[in-house]
């Protein structure tokens, strides 16, 4: 094969490439802006620590299942975890108090990076988003997270809205082999985006959680 033959066949191969990694990016943006992540992070990472995050976890998304209910988009459902938040607060202290724990508990609406997560079947593109976020005490443990909008976590799923992911995104998130190369990249651009934004610039997503909670702005997803 000539050499510009070689060339035509090479950038045709990375034009399909390209093509289909920007239109996978597409739909994790659609994804991104369809739903609300729920973050938690236990005082530490003891056992009685982490089995009280978990008891707060399943609280709280009982209580959302409630908050949420009948919300018709994901803007309504940020308005309303935004009006909520102090009831989400207190569903948390009073879940620890009733385990004996004092610690404090911090609820923000924030909106913070993740990288790309799996839970179960289910696979969360990397990027910012729209989530609830809990400290427990020093918040110094492992983290907890799902999709808290729509309930896609039990027991919260367990409530059905009308709300659901499309099923073109709900193929997007279902964990197939045929999509982990492009999780990939999306990520590493990302990340690449994040760190950029971080070191020429202050990153929207702060301001941002500025307007909307007045709580320490949110740290990177472990």
């Amino acid at each position: 094969m000539k050499r510009w033959e070689l060339s035509i066949l090479i950038g045709l191969i990375l034009s399909i490439i390209t093509s289909s990694i920007t239109g996978f990016a597409a739909q994790c943006d659609v994804v991104r802006d369809s739903t609300i992540r729920l973050h938690i992070l236990a005082n530490s990472d003891s056992k009685s620590d982490q089995a009280l995050k978990l008891m707060v976890r399943d609280a709280v998304l009982t209580e959302a299942a409630d908050v949420f209910g009948g919300a018709p988009t994901k803007q309504r459902a940020v308005e309303l975890a935004q009006q909520n938040i102090n009831k989400i607060t207190a569903v948390a202290e009073k879940t620890l108090r009733a385990n004996g724990c004092n610690d404090k508990v911090t609820a923000q609406v924030v909106n913070m990076f993740f990288a790309t997560r799996q839970y179960g079947n289910v696979v969360m593109p990397a990027g910012h988003y729209d989530a609830v976020r809990i400290l427990i005490g020093e918040a110094a443990g492992k983290n907890w997270w799902c999709v808290m909008f729509p309930p896609m976590c039990l027991p919260a799923a367990e409530k059905k809205q009308s709300n659901e992911i499309t099923k073109a995104e709900q193929v997007l998130i279902t964990a197939q082999p045929e999509y982990e190369l492009k999780f990939a990249v999306v990520e590493a651009y990302e990340k690449l985006k994040e760190e950029w934004q971080e070191r020429f610039g202050t990153h929207k997503s702060n301001e941002k959680s500025k307007n909307m909670s007045t709580a320490a702005p949110p740290k990177q997803s472990k």
